[in-house]
């Protein structure tokens, strides 16, 4: 596998993308770097929505750089056909995006609790980077492939991948 590059948009908490370079590294065995940050991508926001679209970023990012890309926003993500989205990744691309947002206890009016929100966050960068490597949803509820509807289905899945998934993964 190539170098995955982790692309700050906006500000993002530096402990955070330490975090993310060193579990990612760990659960792909690929080198992992942390980029230059972007800009907030206004020119992804829909005011009727009061969120940013995800696709729009992504298209910005590929123009930025080669290698497999997740782009880390702090920001309340959305596609057209879905209230929001945790992330969205686009392998053909080569690249994902995750949102922090609704991954923190604290949007639901819950107190903070910073061991599940790393939890969460690692969760869905490696469900959107096994998208990116060729993987599909999984059936298996336990495996981190399975499609998050919500928190919930996040909170019940494992951060690894299933065997099914493991061996797919390792034939990509």
């Amino acid at each position: 596998m190539e170098k995955l590059n982790i692309i700050p948009i906006g500000k993002i908490d530096q402990k955070i993308l330490d975090y993310l370079k060193i579990e990612l590294r760990k659960k792909f065995g690929i080198e992992v770097e942390i980029a230059e940050p972007m800009e907030k991508p206004d020119y992804a926001y829909n005011p009727k929505r009061r969120q940013y679209h995800s696709t729009s970023i992504l298209e910005k990012i590929s123009k930025l750089t080669n290698g497999v890309i997740l782009g880390v926003v702090d920001l309340d993500l959305y596609v057209p056909d879905l209230n929001f989205v945790f992330g969205e990744a686009a392998p053909l691309m080569r690249m994902a995006i995750i949102s922090l947002v609704r991954l923190r206890q604290e949007y639901y009016g819950l107190p903070k609790n910073e061991s599940l929100f790393r939890e969460r966050v690692i969760k869905e960068a490696v469900h959107e980077l096994g998208h990116v490597f060729g993987l599909n949803h999984c059936r298996d509820p336990k495996c981190v492939m399975h499609f998050s509807n919500s928190l919930f289905d996040t909170d019940k899945k494992s951060s690894s991948f299933c065997p099914k998934c493991s061996v797919r993964l390792s034939n990509c």
